[in-house]
């Protein structure tokens, strides 16, 4: 999948700057799926107005991929529930890269528009070897990169490979979570200076900071003089999901 072959609307929509609620996981009290719940949360999201929905991510319960099918039950089971509104749906992707591009393509399956890729599985590898594995799943989805902070599980990652990162075609948008204010930074000047600018959209998963990571026009010089004036222009974030 491609990101041309994203519906026009939901793509300009997500371009636009929106809010993009990480889905938590639906539970009744002895621990079963609990999925009239389940509805009610992704409805109550679609009534608000929002742009996205991240569906298998951090609030969904990374541990749903140890109950055999239940990571699948979840995309589809969302996914159905979402089709009512022209959304981007995000499925979050894990693992080292098969596992990664076997869950890229589950999502292809279930209807979704991209996927959010966490790295937290290869930490120690180098960036080369880190931007190879995005390049193998952009090859299956659309490619969300999601730049988490190193206390719970990222990988600090450099200007460089931001750069690197943003010029990947099938690369949509970055979710940037370091809480780290020149990690920010670096992410925000390898995309600026890809080329690619226009085309990756900038989401804060900054908790921190939001309203200053939204508000801030970031301004660089390229290499040729030329200035450019980049923003962060909405936010994908855990816990938008319950309020």
């Amino acid at each position: 999948m491609k990101i041309s072959d994203i519906p026009g609307e939901v793509l300009e929509h997500f371009r636009e700057g929106c809010v993009i609620p990480a889905m938590p996981l639906a539970l009744h009290s002895e621990g079963s799926f609990d999925e009239v719940s389940q509805k009610a949360i992704l409805r109550y999201y679609l009534d608000s107005g929002v742009g996205g929905v991240a569906v298998g991510v951090h609030s969904t319960q990374f541990t749903i991929r140890d109950i055999p099918g239940f990571y699948e039950r979840i995309l589809k089971f969302a996914s159905n529930v979402l089709d009512s509104r022209p959304v981007l749906k995000i499925a979050g992707i894990c693992g080292k890269t098969n596992q990664a591009a076997d869950e890229a393509s589950l999502a292809v399956s279930h209807g979704y528009h991209a996927g959010l890729l966490s790295l937290s599985d290869l930490a120690g590898e180098s960036e080369l070897v880190l931007l190879e594995h995005v390049r193998r799943i952009s090859r299956v989805i659309p490619i969300l990169g999601f730049y988490l902070q190193p206390a719970v599980g990222g990988i600090s990652l450099s200007y460089n490979f931001w750069k690197a990162f943003a010029g990947i075609d099938n690369v949509l948008g970055i979710k940037i979570a370091p809480f780290n204010r020149y990690a920010t930074l670096d992410v925000l000047r390898g995309v600026a200076d890809s080329g690619r600018a226009e085309e990756v959209s900038l989401y804060t998963g900054n908790d921190d900071n939001i309203v200053v990571d939204l508000l801030t026009p970031y301004r660089f010089t390229a290499s040729d003089g030329r200035s450019q004036t980049i923003r962060i222009v909405g936010g994908l974030l855990g816990h938008w999901g319950v309020w």
